[in-house]
């Protein structure tokens, strides 16, 4: 069975997200410096950029989506334009039902409320031999680690400090994990770790 990936990027502190998130600032207050490297050091990070969107297919907690609660603003097609950078089929979660989106360069989100063992069941058969990658948020993540679905967790450590917001790893003692590998440039420091049985 193809595998279960990750790649967070995270604060020395724990967070993937700053405090506040809303339409104004997606990634939280703050949160935009988690992500220097995608835009500062592009060609230094290329390897890491590409493995992040190389899934056949991914899942994503609504609030990663986007910034509506409630009822869907049918408007909303996602943070990134009309050509997201997946490239394949996204698995949405939520509790409301919502017809699929169909975007430029092959992305299509499909919303799926029978929560996170349906979203992954549906993605593992929409990636055929590849692998499933767990976009987010924490809250998304933390689900499968503590279901213990994710083989593979790409952590991108932030040399910054949020102090709040949304934390990887809340409440969940216990997880052990393997070092595979890690590589370092000035805004980033990637870290592959395999899950053990531990």
């Amino acid at each position: 069975m193809a595998s279960i990936t990750s790649d967070p990027a995270i604060s020395l502190d724990g967070f993937i997200a700053g405090p506040d998130q809303s339409l104004q600032h997606p990634l939280g207050v703050g949160g935009e410096a988690l992500h220097r490297w995608h835009f500062e050091q592009p060609e230094e990070n290329a390897a890491e950029l590409d493995a992040i969107c190389s899934a056949g297919a991914y899942v994503m907690g609504r609030n990663m989506y986007g910034p509506d609660r409630g009822e869907w603003d049918l408007d909303w097609q996602g943070w990134w334009g009309d050509d997201p950078p997946y490239h394949g089929p996204v698995f949405v979660l939520g509790h409301r039902s919502r017809e699929s989106v169909p975007m430029q360069g092959g992305t299509t989100f499909h919303f799926v409320t029978g929560g996170i063992e349906e979203a992954l069941r549906l993605a593992r058969e929409a990636a055929g031999d590849r692998h499933v990658s767990i976009c987010g948020g924490a809250s998304t993540i933390n689900q499968y680690l503590a279901a213990g679905y994710i083989d593979e967790l790409r952590l991108h450590v932030a040399p910054v400090v949020l102090g709040r917001g949304e934390a990887l790893f809340r409440d969940l003692p216990g997880l052990e994990f393997e070092v595979a590998s890690s590589r370092s440039t000035s805004l980033v420091t990637h870290v592959t770790l395999c899950r053990t049985t531990g």
